[in-house]
């Protein structure tokens, strides 16, 4: 075998016919492998999502809802993730060892959770308990992967979800002095000063240049902040704040706290997925919204919401390019080969990962 054949066997490269079915014929397998393999079968859809996958979703949500649901699926066999591959890899850590979690597309990744490495994070880690001692609790953004949420849970740390990022801080803080926080230096950023923490009390860890970013006395750092951030979220800016809010004195800035400390300091409300879901949806008739989250679902919620005036507070953000991978043709595919009973991209996380990983969403849960 060449190398670029076994290159192509390894990442389950989709088999082109897949790509020049239409879409008729694309949506026809799906549903006919979705009724026949029934209760055995059970697909997840991530809010970041097309609406040409999302319409087959079992359940839509949040990433780590979603791996939850899916650990109550007694009855799937095959558990289709229709998100990214640290999504996959959570689902796979809480579901039963017969159950086969699937990726459509392995190359759908996470920028953010790709920049903190297992290696990095070990560097990290003996570089500040040298330097501040027995005084520090990891704690990572479930955007993470398996390996980093493993290490954080060896080491007395745990998982959190923008939803309950501040309870987990307090835990922390309640625990010991210092928190290192991964993989998100904006989530963090934005927690801990909502939690009254000042910008003075963190300082940033830089792993490219394995170094701690801080101007002060060391004995004042409350949190360490990884220095990673969501490629999509990142490109909300104060500028696009003041440009709407010169042309719409009346709109509401609604964003998510993986932006940076600037723009949530600017907007009107900022809160997770969830939280920005259920505000357009309680929102007043005629009221006006921007959005700073992904643009598939500011596009949902624009379409769910016609008795609202809703954009994106980017007018050129386009969506998450990673998550877009997933796409009609590889959802497609995906349940065809678990009908042939040959399934293509299983996502299986090695048991001492599962049990490190598992103590650190146990602490969050």
């Amino acid at each position: 075998m060449s190398i670029l054949a076994g290159f192509e066997e390894k990442l389950s490269i989709i088999p082109q016919k897949y790509k020049e079915q239409d879409e008729k014929e694309l949506i026809a397998i799906v549903e006919r492998v979705k009724k026949n393999l029934g209760d055995r079968l059970f697909i997840l859809g991530h809010h970041y999502q097309k609406d040409e996958v999302i319409q087959f979703a079992d359940v839509t949500g949040d990433s780590l809802a979603l791996s939850r649901v899916a650990s109550e699926q007694t009855k799937a066999d095959y558990i289709v993730f229709c998100g990214v591959h640290f999504m996959a890899e959570t689902a796979d850590i809480l579901t039963s060892p017969h159950q086969q979690v699937i990726l459509p597309d392995m190359q759908a990744g996470c920028s953010m959770a790709d920049m903190a490495n297992l290696q990095q994070t070990e560097i990290a880690w003996s570089y500040l308990t040298e330097k501040f001692g027995n005084t520090i609790v990891p704690l990572t953004y479930v955007n993470s992967t398996a390996e980093i949420k493993s290490f954080v849970g060896e080491n007395d740390g745990a998982t959190l979800t923008s939803s309950n990022a501040s309870k987990i801080v307090q835990w922390a803080l309640g625990k010991k002095e210092r928190i290192l926080f991964l993989p998100d230096q904006h989530l963090g950023r934005n927690t801990a000063y909502e939690l009254d923490i000042s910008l003075e009390e963190m300082a940033v860890w830089d792993p490219i240049q394995e170094k701690l970013e801080y101007e002060g006395d060391y004995e004042d750092i409350k949190i360490i902040l990884w220095k990673g951030h969501c490629s999509v979220h990142q490109n909300f800016t104060v500028k696009n704040i003041e440009a709407l809010r010169t042309t719409h004195s009346d709109i509401n800035i609604l964003v998510h706290p993986e932006c940076c400390y600037e723009v949530v300091q600017a907007s009107d409300y900022a809160g997770s997925t969830s939280f920005i879901i259920d505000k357009i949806n309680e929102a007043e008739k005629g009221s006006k919204w921007a959005i700073g989250t992904e643009m598939n679902l500011v596009k949902r919620l624009i379409d769910n919401n016609p008795d609202k005036q809703i954009m994106s507070l980017n007018p050129y953000m386009c969506p998450c390019l990673t998550m877009n991978r997933i796409d009609l043709p590889h959802l497609a595919w995906a349940l065809e080969s678990i009908e042939d009973n040959k399934p293509i991209n299983i996502i299986k996380v090695p048991e001492e990962v599962q049990n490190g990983a598992l103590a650190a969403i146990g602490r969050m849960l």
